[in-house]
């Protein structure tokens, strides 16, 4: 399954279009976390606690999203569009959306 932010693929030809796909992941976060990541935000740095949460839920958000390009026969999805929120205080969200098609 070929996944691209592009809306159209060099040297390949779309056949089929099969609408739109997303796939969602929200991700609670735990105190430890959240204490961790103040304690950084204080002294300065990066939080790798929350960028391993955000790169889990892109992960889950794609893999959703391939999985329903899949079951409707596409075997490609373009244009795809990641979304960060935060859901409320201690839950994010990720959200993959693209356009489902069919290439050769």
């Amino acid at each position: 399954m070929l996944i691209t932010t592009t809306n159209s693929l060099e040297g390949k030809t779309i056949e089929t279009y099969h609408g739109i796909v997303s796939g969602e992941a929200i991700m609670g976060a735990n105190i430890v976390r959240d204490i961790f990541a103040t304690v950084t935000d204080i002294v300065g740095g990066r939080s790798a606690a929350y960028e391993d949460k955000l790169a889990e839920g892109r992960k889950i958000a794609i893999e959703e999203m391939t999985e329903r390009a899949r079951a409707i026969g596409a075997n490609a999805v373009i244009g795809v569009d990641l979304d960060f929120e935060t859901v409320r205080e201690g839950m994010m969200m990720c959200i993959a959306t693209g356009t489902a098609v069919t290439i050769r």
